[in-house]
């Protein structure tokens, strides 16, 4: 892989897999031989708690810590504030500070693009930096979409879930348009599937049939309670059930995500080549 690789998790609706997501596909594609950041982008800290932080409002330094820094035109170190887990990822932890600095964002200028100018220089040190972004769609995660090169989008297969999604793909649109026009969606992630119920089929058909040009990923992670169990716990499913279900299909879902990115990069060259 030439270069880091960006890749924000969001949905504006809360409950449907996010963080869960980040942890996992993190964790998968460690496994596979890849330096992973993940960075807690939501102030209930829920991707931090699931890492076996339990206590993140106690923790000196958090993401709002480094992106203030970024604002205050201060110097600091690359590495401040990251925590090097046990599972082979490092984690940029959260906690409710930064709902403060995401208030504080409003009078800053470039407030979109903080984060960004933390990557900039973050990203040598990664293969893939996976944010985990609030059930909002506020200023953390616009600023989020703004520093992302993809976007993947965890969602049930119900009916609520999938009517938000089109508010989710405006602002999308909207901040490829003003901010980020290299920002792409990878795809729909269908995360929680119970495929006995007539009403996860009939979702699950009707999106990838009548989806258009927004992908479906192949891979659809199944309802699991050991799945739940992880983040009480601190710990991916990998090591709380690594022969279950759910780990067989993050897994899978990690080598997905590779083999698209294998797929683009040789298109790329192909280009390349022609010119």
């Amino acid at each position: 892989m030439e270069k880091c690789k960006v890749i924000a998790i969001t949905n504006q609706k809360g409950g449907v897999g996010k963080t869960t997501t980040t942890v996992n596909l993190g964790v998968a594609l460690a496994k596979e031989g890849k330096r992973v950041l993940l960075i807690d982008a939501d102030p209930q800290a829920s991707l931090t708690v699931s890492m076996g932080i339990s206590k993140p409002d106690d923790l000196d330094i958090s993401l709002a810590t480094v992106l203030q820094h970024i604002v205050d035109d201060e110097d600091y170190n690359l590495d401040i504030g990251i925590i090097h887990h046990n599972e082979g990822v490092d984690l940029l932890p959260s906690n409710i500070e930064l709902s403060s600095f995401e208030i504080g964002l409003v009078n800053t200028m470039s407030r979109e693009l903080v984060l960004k100018n933390y990557l900039y220089d973050i990203k040598q040190n990664y293969d893939y930096i996976l944010i985990d972004c609030m059930p909002s769609l506020g200023m953390m995660t616009v600023n989020a979409l703004s520093a992302a090169d993809s976007v993947i989008i965890p969602s049930q297969p119900n009916f609520l879930s999938v009517k938000g999604l089109g508010l989710l793909m405006r602002t999308i649109s909207n901040v490829k348009r003003k901010l980020n026009p290299q920002l792409k969606i990878e795809g729909v992630l269908l995360t929680m599937v119970d495929s006995r119920t007539n009403n996860a089929k009939a979702v699950i058909s009707s999106l990838r049939s009548t989806g258009g040009n927004l992908n479906i990923f192949r891979t659809e992670i199944p309802h699991s309670v050991r799945a739940a169990e992880c983040s009480q716990i601190g710990k991916s499913i990998f090591e709380h059930d690594s022969n279950g279900k759910v780990a067989t299909a993050y897994r899978d879902f990690a080598k997905e995500v590779l083999d698209g990115e294998k797929v683009r990069e040789n298109r790329l060259r192909f280009e390349r080549g022609i010119r």
